[in-house]
């Protein structure tokens, strides 16, 4: 039987929301009362921040890939990056992990084209805004990214490590991020928002008020874990 491994702790309050999508999304789908199995490697957010932070991504994508390795000997089949961020570098350590990896950008990918839109604004940290990855993946299929202005940017990328990755949810930070949607909506013709950031539901799932589509990266990802455990079971 499949086993999913989660690379978690990048960071701790996205981990705690994955594992609970995870159980409710499979248990949608196979209503019985059993649970799926998962395996949880939680790893050391400092770690990983410091990597990025110092351009060293050569380090990063050796440190994502030691720990999809300890998954593999956990018995994980199929891993994944509960985080936007070391997606980064998912490319390079995709090339020589021993599992299969889901990407968590591939993925939003494949609903954006479902929904048929063209062009999309981008919230995580900078990071993730100004990596190039999520551009690189949805040009391919002649989609445009497009990321708020470097002062919201950076407002975003301090309230995102400061506030929600710790688990504090402010409604002023909601508000003025609220507001950086729509701005960007009147400006630059955005279809819908990419919560780039696993965190980011925590402050925004339900934010029905800002007119457009959002694309919760973490639920489409566990969505498209759970569809590969469950593949087998369809055939």
């Amino acid at each position: 039987m499949k086993l999913i491994g989660i690379v978690g702790g990048i960071g701790p309050e996205s981990t705690i929301d994955y594992y609970r999508l995870f159980i409710s999304t499979y248990r949608e789908r196979r209503p019985d009362g059993g649970y799926p199995p998962v395996v949880i490697n939680s790893i050391d957010l400092a770690k990983a921040l410091k990597l990025v932070s110092s351009n060293d991504l050569a380090g990063l994508a050796a440190y994502m890939l030691e720990e999809i390795r300890r998954l593999a000997r956990a018995g994980a089949t199929h891993g994944l990056l509960s985080s936007n961020t070391p997606h980064i570098v998912f490319d390079e350590v995709q090339r020589t992990s021993p599992i299969p990896l889901i990407s968590i950008v591939e993925t939003a990918c494949r609903e954006a084209i479902a929904r048929k839109l063209e062009r999309l604004g981008l919230f995580g940290t900078r990071f993730t805004m100004q990596g190039g990855f999520y551009q690189r993946v949805f040009a391919r299929e002649g989609m445009e990214i497009v990321v708020p202005e470097p002062v919201d940017l950076e407002f975003i990328h301090d309230t995102y490590l400061n506030e929600l990755v710790n688990g504090v949810v402010r409604a002023e930070t909601r508000d003025r991020y609220v507001a950086i949607a729509r701005q960007m909506k009147n400006r630059h013709g955005i279809e819908a928002l990419i919560l780039g950031g696993t965190e980011l539901p925590l402050l925004l799932r339900d934010a029905i008020d800002i007119g457009m589509t959002l694309l919760d990266t973490a639920r489409l990802h566990v969505e498209a874990a759970v569809s590969e455990l469950l593949a087998d079971e369809a055939r």
